[in-house]
């Protein structure tokens, strides 16, 4: 007898001791998130995170252990017209006077006037931890408003870095919670539509909570390992939602259409293991080996997002094999209650074999004429990829910050009057001892030379240089009055290391110098994922197209697979370019253009799209090779497995999609990148690849889709050479 696949048995022994299954899933998923949350999270540093030249004057300024205070600075100008000084200085008395007396207060500055008498600043330096400085502005604020009541005809306001993120962290938060208070009934509601049955509704959603949660626990546990950072856990939510949605949808819709065809439970379970969920092991695979191509980056952020998504993949497949059949078995025919009336009705599953009449009419073309449907939709693929070649990385930067806060309207108004306090690089020393010396005259001389270029800002007081207890490590900040992703401010970066900063620094023995700053992070970092992405996609390419080959049986279907899912990541590409380097859709999605691609997001983009895009990949495919199997032609075989598994996909993307959507609609300009990329690729992919380029091209191909040299065909089982044996070969 032929020995079962592993995932048949897992699933069988599941549904024959459900309640094993479902304690011990309990238990793992109990264990995992208690044991992590003991553990304690890894966090990276700044040093971990070093890239390029940026990065090196990063870990120089990190050597010199620097005490780095946190500032607030009060700004005090004129509602209209000029700034009465007499008035001003009397209120910049009053502010000094009123922080003086708190006790998280440490030093108050003079008042500072600007350039051209607009304005005065007053810098407040804080007590304690910089980290926590967010979390213990409420005097500060009140003692502001204190001033600013009594001085009505004057503007006084607070800005700074903890005052910045602390209105950041809010709107986020608010963002972050309105998509996580949306997202599930979302996803809930999607999924009553697909079954119309309340409890299957609510098990792909369990299924994927639950392996969040897990995964989770885990991460926390593998950052000892890996250092995670602060997205680690958003990704884990969306992929670990992502794909536990749609492992648990493959699995529960082929057993729902297993017992309307007459199999009992267990035949039926058993079944849905054998086909839907070995494809959730493949698609598993895919999506592990595309999220591990993140490890070749180079970069903790990347490696942590890694170690997070592939956790939550794996999870996801295991409750899939595992405690999900266990629930299907203990169930039964529960799972179809309480009913919907009227969508029960619409999604019930066929005992029949005929297919959507809607999916006939949507394939047709490609079934007909799958040359003309095939060359026509590529084109239409490749028109809408076209803008990525124009694309261009950068960091969000201040400028993209949300508008609708008190404290960046201030910073906009604080930059304006004192440009010293906008865009600023940090060049960073270190020197042999006994250099300190040359090391203050040659900054010195650095800064003198910068102010008088106009490429950087006038010095508004002497040149601050900050020394190290020791004495071997300075650092220097020269501003710039451009934004940081200008032409200007990179112009200005490059004198610094192209010129000014060898002819200071250059004379002093044993000087190693880096600038680093947002602009030269946002350089760097756009030229190292430059350099790192071909490595990434050939990686993903290579394993995907081995995977597919040995899955399938055949070297054509491993290369239209990835061909197909290379074009939707293109095309997701060109959407998100044409959408967001340019102005039109600013007042549709509500942001304000960068005129550029978020750094990071192309690198991140393509792995994430490649693994789930297989998802969808592999299970239709699966299904058209069943067919083929069962004795039809490629043709009847493509319209059979397309339209067969047409409501399971369509579900499944429509509920990405939605999610998705929702991250679109965050304030920051790098979340809503990422959510127009996914949602559009998903969509791309769930309709023009599945409805108009996979079966023109299989059709196409016909025959040929199954071709694979002969070291790659199963064998046939052996079989004894015995009267009984050779009828039943016959």
């Amino acid at each position: 007898m032929e020995k079962r696949p592993v995932t048949v048995r897992i699933a069988r022994w599941s549904a024959e001791h459900p309640w094993r299954a479902i304690a011990l899933w309990v238990v793992f998923v109990a264990v995992c998130f208690v044991g992590g949350s003991m553990a304690g999270s890894v966090e990276a540093t700044s040093r971990d995170q070093a890239i390029g030249e940026s990065g090196r004057a990063d870990v120089i300024a990190g050597d010199g252990h620097f005490d780095n205070p946190a500032t607030e600075s009060v700004l005090i100008t004129a509602r209209s017209g000029a700034l009465d000084t007499d008035a001003a200085m009397q209120a910049a008395a009053d502010v000094s006077a009123a922080m003086k007396a708190l006790p998280d207060v440490a030093a108050v500055s003079d008042p500072l006037p600007s350039h051209d008498k607009s304005a005065l600043l007053v810098r407040v330096t804080l007590k304690g931890d910089p980290d926590t400085a967010s979390d213990r502005l409420g005097p500060l604020a009140a003692a502001t408003a204190d001033v600013q009541t009594r001085h009505p005809a004057l503007r006084v306001e607070e800005t700074g870095g903890p005052s910045i993120s602390k209105a950041m962290d809010d709107t986020l938060g608010k963002d972050f919670k309105r998509a996580e208070y949306l997202s599930l009934p979302v996803t809930f509601a999607i999924l009553v539509v697909a079954f119309g049955a309340l409890i299957a509704a609510g098990i792909p959603v369990l299924l994927a909570l639950s392996s969040v949660a897990a995964a989770l626990g885990l991460s926390t546990l593998a950052s000892h390992l890996v250092p995670s950072t602060d997205t680690t856990s958003s990704v884990i939510l969306l992929i670990g939602m992502a794909v536990g949605v749609d492992y648990s949808l493959f699995y529960l819709r082929r057993e729902r259409e297993e017992r309307a065809r007459g199999r009992g439970h267990l035949d039926a379970v058993e079944l849905a293991a054998e086909t839907s969920g070995h494809a959730v092991v493949v698609s598993g695979i895919a999506v592990t080996i595309a999220m591990a191509g993140l490890f070749l980056a180079g970069d903790v952020v990347f490696s942590s997002l890694a170690v997070g998504s592939i956790l939550v993949v794996l999870v996801a497949v295991l409750g899939s094999l595992t405690v999900l059949p266990a629930l299907l078995s203990k169930l039964g025919r529960w799972i179809d209650r309480p009913r919907v009336p009227l969508l029960w009705r619409l999604t019930r599953p066929r005992t029949d074999d005929k297919g959507s009449k809607a999916w006939a009419f949507i394939l047709r073309p490609a079934l007909r004429r799958p040359a003309a449907t095939l060359i026509v939709s590529v084109i239409a693929l490749l028109a809408l990829a076209a803008p990525a070649l124009s694309m261009r990385l950068t960091f969000p930067g201040m400028e993209d910050l949300p508008r609708t806060t008190p404290a960046m309207q201030a910073y906009d108004r604080l930059v304006q009057a004192f440009p010293s306090n906008g865009t600023v690089h940090t060049v960073a020393v270190r020197v042999p001892a006994g250099q300190l010396d040359n090391t203050r005259a040659a900054l010195t001389r650095l800064a003198q030379k910068a102010a008088a270029d106009p490429l950087f800002a006038p010095l508004d007081q002497e040149p601050q240089i900050q020394v190290s207890k020791d004495g071997t490590v300075a650092l220097l900040d020269v501003a710039t009055p451009f934004e940081g992703r200008s032409a200007q401010a990179r112009a200005s970066l490059d004198k610094l290391r192209g010129e000014l900063v060898p002819q200071t620094l250059g004379g002093v023995p044993g000087a190693q110098s880096a600038v680093g700053g947002f602009v030269a992070a946002d350089v760097d970092y756009a030229r190292h994922v430059k350099e790192k992405l071909p490595l990434v996609v050939g990686f993903v390419l290579i394993l995907t197209f081995i995977v597919m080959a040995f899955t399938f049986r055949s070297v054509v279907v491993a290369l239209t697979s990835i061909a197909l899912n290379m074009l939707s990541a293109a095309a997701s590409y060109g959407l998100v370019v044409l959408i967001f380097q340019g102005t039109w859709a600013e007042g549709v999605l509500g942001f304000r253009s960068m005129d550029a691609v978020v750094s990071w997001l192309p690198l991140f983009l393509f792995v994430v799209l490649f693994g789930l895009s297989m998802d969808y990949h592999v299970f239709v495919v699966s299904r058209i090779r069943e067919a083929v199997r069962s004795g039809l032609t490629t043709r009847e075989a493509v319209a059979k497995g397309i339209s067969g598994s047409a409501g399971v996909v369509t579900s499944a993307a429509v509920v990405m999609v939605a999610v998705f959507a929702i991250f679109a609609t965050l304030s920051t300009i790098d979340m809503k990148q990422l959510g127009v990329g996914l949602a559009a690729a998903i969509l791309l992919d769930a309709t023009i690849i599945r409805a108009v380029v996979l079966p023109s091209l299989m059709t196409l191909l016909g025959d040929a889709n199954w071709w694979a040299p002969r070291f790659m065909r199963k064998k046939p089982p052996a079989v004894a050479n015995t009267p009984e044996k050779v009828f039943l070969k016959v």
